[in-house]
């Protein structure tokens, strides 16, 4: 067994790239962590019964702070058919040889491994997840876990009038449809591609299939501020959630202060417009603060991730492309989780308690914008949505 663990922490333990780098131990294991990455109004909150306290106390999935980690997200893919400039450089971002990235049975076993521990929501990013061919079956797979609950995506929407059907008839339960602008030419501008109006045409048909999906809007200043209000009269006739999200510092983003708009400023806008704009309530683990106009048929939110961050409620663990494990979006802390797949030495179990050890990892809270935007992380494109 001791031989077994040293190999995995020989493994683990490499640096993806330059800087400090520390240790944790969980279950006889030590695990290494890198900086960088490879080189490159809220409801009431129901009792928990004692029995599944201490269950969650016990779990690898729960962190040094109490958080219980209940959703993952898994990156599918590294690529993408647009190019937002807050998402990637201008000039794209080196893609990975295929054989670094996970395979389909890689990444459906990791599932299956995080809903045995715990976890019971699943969302399927990118990139863009719809580039990959396989996703249908992905997503029918996932949906067959014994405990999984909830399995999304979240697309930038220019092939859902082709896939959403299939999606659906493969389980797919929610979707977030990436969209910052409701005029073409910024779309175009923004993403340096077209095809502004086919995702409008995905929004629209996710909304016949019964669907309520989630527009994420990241607001930018200097760009499309004067489009606020526009997106909340988006959700009049249109039973969707448009959630504004503060503009976030990541690699090559080119983020500065100036840019950033903030919720409060947002919503000071939207109430010049819509005096009796309300907050609704929200979920304990909820992200965005929810909002309505009285009387319309969709609702906003606020991502306030800079101005007013949600870490204390925070239950969410990331899979990257690369198989790496990521604890916190602004984290620059990684662990390979697909090395120690990869290597036959190294049991379930032993893998469970290398996940564990990730978590444990989870700090408090993020740094500050000022720090995050000195930091090295990878770009958008390269962790998942």
């Amino acid at each position: 067994m001791r031989l077994l663990a040293r190999h995995a922490i020989r493994l683990l333990g490499q640096e993806n790239g330059a800087g400090e780098v520390a240790s944790h131990s969980r279950g006889g294991i030590r695990l290494k962590a890198t900086t960088g990455y490879l080189k490159l109004a809220t409801a009431s909150v129901q009792p928990v019964e004692p029995e599944k306290q201490v269950q969650r106390k016990n779990s690898p999935l729960t962190d040094s702070f109490g958080r219980h980690h209940t959703y993952l997200r898994i990156s599918l893919t590294e690529r993408c058919n647009l190019r937002c400039d807050y998402c990637m450089p201008a000039e794209g971002v080196p893609l990975q040889p295929k054989n670094n990235l996970l395979t389909t049975g890689e990444i459906l076993r990791l599932a299956r491994i995080f809903v045995e521990q715990g976890v019971r929501k699943i969302r399927l990013t990118g990139g863009e997840p719809t580039v990959r061919r396989d996703i249908v079956e992905i997503v029918a797979q996932m949906k067959a876990l014994p405990e999984l609950e909830q399995v999304g995506i979240t697309t930038n929407g220019l092939v859902l009038t082709r896939l959403l059907l299939p999606l659906q008839r493969a389980g797919l339960d929610n979707l977030n449809i990436s969209l910052d602008t409701l005029k073409r030419d910024r779309f175009e501008k923004i993403t340096r591609r077209k095809g502004w109006e086919r995702v409008i045409a995905g929004i629209d048909l996710a909304v016949q299939l019964g669907y309520r999906p989630k527009v994420n809007c990241v607001l930018m200043r200097d760009f499309n501020e004067d489009e606020i209000c526009d997106f909340v009269e988006f959700t009049k006739d249109r039973p969707v959630d448009v959630r504004f999200i503060e503009y976030m510092p990541f690699s090559g983003n080119k983020w500065h202060t100036e840019r950033l708009i903030s919720y409060k400023d947002t919503l000071q806008t939207i109430r010049q417009r819509w005096p009796d704009f309300q907050a609704l309530p929200n979920g304990p683990n909820d992200t965005s603060k929810a909002y309505a106009v009285p009387g319309f048929k969709g609702q906003v939110g606020f991502i306030t991730s800079m101005t007013e961050h949600f870490c204390g409620t925070c239950n969410r663990l990331r899979l990257t492309a690369d198989g790496n494990i990521k604890v916190c979006l602004f984290g620059n802390k990684e662990f390979s989780l697909r090395d120690a797949m990869r290597n036959e030495n190294v049991s379930e179990e032993q893998l469970v308690d290398l996940i564990g050890a990730a978590v444990q990892r989870k700090k408090k809270q993020h740094a500050g914008m000022l720090n995050l935007s000195q930091m090295e992380n990878r770009p958008m494109i390269l962790i998942g949505g």
